[in-house]
């Protein structure tokens, strides 16, 4: 830039001397004006052609010093320029070389955070894998020291249950072991009242399996349960106490990809309570946390035969089921008196069980008139009861489920549907008054009935229940469930009547009620405190009541017509009351036995003060509190230790005295239980 700001002031200022003296030589002399006379100045010498000669070789020189100097400088200014153009190029070049030097950078950067970030990433895969194979080796040598599941072709097998020793001490004898037969509490002054009873046991000690197997389309399950509650014809507890191994759960399960699942066995009852959902697990069925094989009164249970279909949501299941029936019904419809026929003991050669009690034949009268006079006929009955309650059973009881889990608890509502049916034998009886045939004292014949012949009588019956479980911060447990219905009362865990007879000996269902309250605290990981409140109860159906026409004859009977015979001339026979009841809770049944002291009557099923105590039952009910504490929880198993308290209530129907006599039984209970669990 300073070479050519010199080149062109060296022109400019040459040009300005040429120009200069060009115009010296050029000009015009100047017009001579006339001016005042004073002195002037000696005027200098004027420039000789010499003197210019020299002033213009000098100029020459210099200008051709100049344009020499200019030469030189443009060449320099276009070596300078040409260097400015190589070096602008060179430049170019450079910065391309160093914009590709910096992408190249900028990518090696990148290439060096990808590096980075994919060995950072390979270091975590690594420690991963390293991780996963050290968990891998650890389940390997777990698998191969003590595993879990047994592998057996393409299937696992899970063994699993517990080993117990349990104690139960009652204040009134029941003779029923650890598991409480809560409908057979003795009512006060009974002889078994009198005494208290104590049973050590290790019977309840459960041995399960199970096999599951994966397939494209789901899960194939097989699962076995057993305890030693069972009892054989020579079980007793005099030396080796022999109990035998019982069929507890037995079932097969296909649980589909979809949701759907397919089951069949010895399950509990789909009306049973469960957890969450609807399965097969008895894992999953919400038993009341307590000691007693038979659970808590209230408790709405069963196990046996069912084939169900299950389908399953996100937030819930629905299901039906088909089960194995039973029909629960009193003694009159049973052995003693056979004149409805609608269940056996099992016959020889089948695999029901054919024992039945001593038996003992009975003879009774039966009055009849005939041209105006009345004749009387002996008849004899056989007195057996069955010691199993094997019913001929019309069909499968039918249930129905939903669940909801709707993620703040879980809820139920199912049904029940049963179908009965017998073969009724009128005038076939031990009491001639329920079919007539007898004059009273005032020579009135009681009318018969008019249905004649056998004939079968066909009942539905069927309920409906609900219950809910909600649970607080894990930490407390609250749960409720009720049922009700007509010929239910096998689904309570008292197992109270489900049918009793009408006058004309059909059977009749007996309403029946079962409700439970529970709650579960966890104070700490080890430790449950639990509490149990429920009842199973069953409607009084009678046919007769004090000062009222017997329901099922001619409304003109009364109660003072329905007496024993006690002599065969008519103008004779005399009348007993009490011997009329039908029906049950009936209040001509005799409860004076129940609630009096003297000297002990033996009745045919025990001593009781005073006479008879034929009361039926009505309710029981019973509060439990008890714990589970785990002494140890981890690999080797699970040892546990628990303590339970019960009072539990029996009570009767009254029945039709001056002054109502009815039936109470109170038992307090205290249970123990030390169990090894499996792993």
């Amino acid at each position: 830039m300073n070479i050519r700001l010199n080149v062109i002031t060296a022109t400019l200022l040459a040009a300005s001397v040429v120009s200069f003296h060009s115009a010296q030589a050029q000009a015009p002399a100047p017009e001579m004006k006339a001016v005042k006379h004073t002195a002037k100045p000696k005027p200098a010498p004027a420039a000789t052609s010499e003197d210019l000669q020299k002033l213009k070789e000098e100029m020459e020189s210099q200008i051709n010093a100049l344009k020499g100097e200019l030469s030189e400088r443009d060449a320099k200014l276009k070596q300078a320029q040409e260097a400015a153009v190589a070096a602008q190029q060179q430049a170019d070049k450079a910065t391309a070389v160093a914009t590709e030097q910096q992408k190249a950078l900028t990518d090696n950067a990148a290439a060096v955070t990808a590096l980075s970030t994919t060995v950072t990433d390979l270091k975590g895969t690594q420690a991963s894998i390293a991780g996963t194979i050290q968990d891998d080796q650890a389940k390997i040598k777990k698998a191969i020291e003590s595993p879990d599941t047994l592998h057996f072709k393409g299937i696992t097998i899970t063994p699993g249950g517990y080993m117990a020793a349990e104690t139960v001490w009652r204040s009134h004898a029941t003779g029923g072991d650890i598991p409480t037969a809560f409908s057979g509490i003795p009512y006060e002054h009974a002889d078994a009242y009198n005494l208290s009873e104590f049973y050590g046991s290790a019977r309840q000690s459960r041995i399960t399996l199970e096999a599951k197997g994966k397939t494209p389309f789901g899960t194939l399950r097989g699962y076995d349960e057993a305890d030693f509650l069972g009892t054989g014809v020579t079980s007793n507890a005099n030396q080796s106490n022999s109990y035998v191994l019982r069929q507890r759960v037995i079932f097969a399960e296909a649980a589909l990809n979809h949701g759907w699942t397919f089951a069949g066995g010895q399950l509990w009852s789909l009306a049973s309570e469960g957890k969450s959902g609807i399965k097969s697990d008895p894992s999953n069925t919400a038993t009341p946390l307590a000691i007693d094989p038979n659970y808590s009164a209230g408790f709405v249970w069963a196990r046996q035969y069912g084939f169900r279909v299950v389908k399953s949501f996100k937030k819930g299941a629905v299901a039906v089921a088909a089960e194995n029936p039973e029909i629960l019904y009193t003694a009159a419809l049973a052995g003693n008196t056979p004149y409805a026929v609608l269940g056996s003991a099992g016959a020889n050669g089948g695999a029901y069980n054919a024992a039945v009690s001593n038996c003992s034949n009975a003879s009774y009268t039966v009055y009849s008139e005939a041209a105006g006079s009345v004749t009387s006929a002996t008849k004899y009955l056989n007195l057996c009861s069955n010691l199993a309650n094997i019913t001929f059973n019309k069909a499968p009881d039918v249930l129905a489920k939903i669940a909801i889990d709707p993620g703040f608890g879980h809820y139920e509502l199912f049904g029940i549907g049963r179908f009965a049916h017998e073969t009724v034998y009128p005038g076939i009886t031990n009491n001639s008054f329920l079919y007539g045939g007898v004059t009273d004292t005032n020579n009135i014949t009681i009318p018969t009935l008019t249905t004649t012949g056998a004939y079968k009588v066909s009942k539905v019956l069927g309920g409906i229940g609900a219950s809910a479980r909600v649970s607080f911060d894990k930490k407390l447990d609250l749960g409720a469930k009720v049922l009700y219905g007509h010929g239910v009362g096998r689904y309570g865990n008292t197992t109270l009547n489900d049918m009793s007879n009408k006058p004309d000996g059909s059977f009749d269902a007996l309403k029946n009620t079962s409700f439970l309250g529970t709650a579960e605290f966890n104070p700490t990981p080890r430790l449950v405190i639990y509490a149990n409140f429920g009842g199973d109860l069953v409607d009084r159906h009678a046919y007769s009541a004090q000062d009222t026409s017997f329901a099922g004859l001619q409304p003109n009977i009364t109660k003072a017509k329905f007496t024993a015979a006690s002599g065969s001339t008519p103008g004779a026979i005399t009348f007993t009351t009490g011997n009329a009841a039908v029906g049950y809770g009936s209040a001509l049944t005799s409860n004076a036995g129940c609630s009096t002291t003297g000297n002990p009557t033996y009745t045919g099923t025990g001593f009781y003060p005073a006479g008879s105590c034929g009361a039926a039952t009505h309710e029981v009910v019973e509060g439990t509190l008890g714990y589970w504490y785990d002494l140890y929880k981890g690999p080797a198993g699970r040892l546990r230790q628990g303590l339970q308290y019960s009072y539990a209530t029996r009570n009767a129907w009254l029945d039709s005295e001056t002054i109502p006599v009815g039936a109470k039984g109170i038992e307090n209970m205290f249970f123990t239980s030390f169990r090894y669990y499996l792993p």
